[in-house]
């Protein structure tokens, strides 16, 4: 039978509006932000408090806690941040949401003078949080932190730039600046900024401070990183010790 070419016309265009239209869906679904589970850590956060029962940290020190590059960071922090008293609790690839269930164990039980945190990486990065609901909820885990402790100095350091998630550095650099606008004005609150140390001259991330992956610092990174901490918590840390 022969086909009306009016007809044909529209079935193309209607075939490809749908494909169109399809395809702006699951491009949305891609973009769209990832649930999180915090209850995944909560193993990691049980072996802390049992480690606690061993060797009970001191009080009035500093709590430094964050995903993966703290993480890895665990074993040689206190080395490196002497003579900062500091309780390392850098715990798996976590988020802020993380930080934010966890925050009472995972910090304020150590009665700190002050605490550092370090989210946003994998946020942006794997669960594609918008930059106002990582801000948003260190919001939430600072009036925790103050409804206990109203005292305790909260610093919170930039997202870092990666060679592996330089798609989403726009998002970070995003959460940077709502983070660095935050804190502005607040004595209790500092931001640092762990970003602009690990860039070269040419703005760019520098190439040589990452291992395999892309994302994790090496030795050089490392130093950098801690170098920058260091130089942040002294400023004010240094005199409480």
């Amino acid at each position: 039978m022969k086909q009306n070419p009016t007809y044909v016309v529209l079935s193309v265009f209607a075939f490809g509006f749908v494909a169109l239209l399809l395809g702006s869906t699951v491009g949305a679904q891609q973009d769209s932000e990832r649930s999180i589970d915090p209850l995944r850590y909560t193993d990691a956060i049980e072996a802390f408090e049992a480690q606690d029962r061993v060797s009970p940290p001191p009080t009035g020190a500093i709590v430094i806690t964050g995903s993966s590059s703290i993480t890895r960071w665990n074993k040689a922090m206190q080395k490196d941040l002497a003579p900062l008293t500091v309780i390392p609790r850098g715990f798996g690839g976590s988020t802020m949401q993380d930080v934010l269930h966890f925050i009472d164990r995972l910090a304020i039980a150590y009665k700190p003078r002050a605490i550092v945190i370090y989210e946003g990486d994998n946020d942006t990065g794997i669960y594609a949080v918008p930059a106002e609901k990582i801000v948003g909820q260190f919001e939430m885990i600072v009036k925790k932190i103050h409804e206990k402790l109203p005292e305790t100095r909260v610093y919170v350091a930039s997202v870092k730039p990666s060679l592996s998630r330089v798609a989403v550095w726009d998002k970070a650099q995003k959460t940077n600046g709502l983070l660095e606008n935050i804190v502005t004005g607040n004595e209790r609150l500092t931001y640092i900024d762990v970003a602009t140390p690990l860039l070269g001259a040419d703005g760019n991330v520098m190439a040589d401070i990452f291992i395999d992956d892309g994302l994790h610092l090496n030795a050089k990174g490392t130093r950098i990183w801690a170098a920058t901490f260091k130089a942040a918590l002294m400023k004010v840390e240094a005199k409480y010790e």
